[in-house]
């Protein structure tokens, strides 16, 4: 049996089942996915930033953020995945490589000039966003904390960002064509949210 990502039966799901081990005991996936959205969302509702550097964006504070909107669902929450994922024709990042990947996105965040004009600090952000996309740390949940974090460090660029409202087909075509080197529909998702 195969999930979303792809992945023949794993030691994230239940056994001869596409679910993901829960602490709800969920083993149906509609329900888990409902059971999700709820808790990341009272989760992200409850969240107060206390970073204070640009250096504080890194793959440790990432981890923290997936922890913390999923840490009443799965046991793994904050943890990098252990298994190979793709998603139809994208093969994500193989899981021995995500530690060495994902550092040379964060070494590009902290090494953001803040001083540097709005949208060239958008569009490197939209390369990075890419990026962390493809490598896709975690085995379920990477877009909410992909945004998450994206979202503090907005603000904390005093850019504070409003996720335009659009489908989450625009939003999976928007990473495929970054996937594929056209990084323009998440530039242009970066300075529609900041505007």
């Amino acid at each position: 049996m195969r999930d979303k990502y792809g992945v023949a039966q794993d030691s994230y799901c239940y056994p001869g089942s596409d679910v993901l081990i829960n602490k709800l005991n969920i083993t149906n996936a509609d329900e888990l996915s409902e059971a999700e959205l709820e808790f990341t969302a009272f989760r992200y509702s409850e969240y107060s930033s206390t970073l204070n550097s640009l250096d504080e964006f890194n793959l440790n504070h990432l981890k923290h953020l997936h922890w913390y909107l999923f840490q009443d669902v799965y046991a793994w929450a904050g943890e990098i995945r252990t298994v190979d994922i793709s998603k139809g024709d994208t093969r994500f990042c193989t899981c021995s490589r995500i530690d060495v990947e994902i550092k040379k996105q964060f070494q590009q965040v902290q090494a953001l000039n803040i001083h540097a004009a709005k949208a060239e600090i958008l569009a490197q952000l939209a390369d990075v966003y890419c990026e962390l996309n493809i490598i896709h740390p975690f085995r379920e949940g990477n877009g909410r904390a992909q945004r998450f974090f994206f979202e503090e460090l907005l603000f904390f660029l005093d850019m504070p960002a409003n996720w335009p409202d659009i489908s989450k087909d625009e939003w999976v075509k928007a990473n495929i064509d970054g996937y594929y080197g056209n990084l323009n529909p998440l530039h242009h998702i970066l300075i529609l949210a900041t505007q």
